[in-house]
């Protein structure tokens, strides 16, 4: 598969911790990369610094074959890098009905309610009163309303009661497509492992594993190894 997003070299700190040790990666154009390992691993470190929103202290970030280690957060997002955060990613002083026009930019929101029906019932309902899982929904429907390249999420599933947490992926899944690519960091990996086609594992700071989710099944340091 062509390759959309590389990393060579990725050194990360958190004042005199090393987050990051030289990592290295490439994300395949088109498809869903997990990103998998415990609290405190560096995956959102990484995902974080993918987004611009933490400066590496030593190696690159390439993306399409341009160099955008040194892009600031804003010129990513407008060349269609999407970070959606753990537990964010909606203005939650908005109602739903004006975070979706936001995310829609003018646009359509029908492919929203489309794909989270619960939604429409909750259009004039401040983004604060919603449930957790509708409030990632909403967040999801940033990339779904948006013209994004590259989407990161963070934790999508973390809190969500299962039935939720599938929902949401089963749409995360259909945005895996030739024009957009999708990063996702996930502590419960079964769900993520379900949708991904390549997985990296993260542990102190280093990748420990890289393969498809077949491989990780296997591989010693994985928990669902059989």
């Amino acid at each position: 598969m062509p390759i959309t997003l590389s990393v060579s070299g990725l050194r990360v700190r958190h004042g005199p911790i090393e987050a990051l040790h030289g990592v290295d990666l490439d994300f395949p154009a088109g498809a869903v990369t997990a990103l998998v390992g415990r609290n405190g691993s560096g995956r959102t470190t990484l995902l974080n610094t993918l987004a611009g929103l933490v400066r590496p202290t030593a190696g690159t970030i390439t993306w399409n074959g341009t160099d955008i280690t040194t892009w600031p957060a804003d010129r990513r997002a407008r060349a269609g890098l999407t970070l959606i955060p753990e537990r964010g990613g909606v203005f939650t002083g908005l109602t739903v009905a004006d975070n979706l026009k936001l995310f829609a930019n003018g646009g359509t929101i029908d492919p929203a309610l489309t794909a989270f029906p619960i939604l429409a019932d909750r259009l004039s309902q401040r983004a604060a009163t919603l449930s957790g899982g509708e409030q990632q929904m909403l967040a999801v429907s940033r990339a779904l309303l948006s013209p994004a390249k590259l989407l990161l999420l963070d934790e999508l599933s973390q809190g969500l009661a299962p039935r939720i947490a599938a929902h949401l992926y089963e749409v995360v899944s259909t945005l895996a497509t030739a024009d957009r690519t999708v990063i996702l960091v996930e502590q419960h990996t079964a769900e993520a492992l379900s949708r991904a086609e390549v997985v990296y594992a993260l542990s102190r700071g280093t990748i420990t594993f890289r393969g498809d989710p077949t491989e990780y099944r296997s591989h010693p340091g994985s928990p669902h190894r059989t």
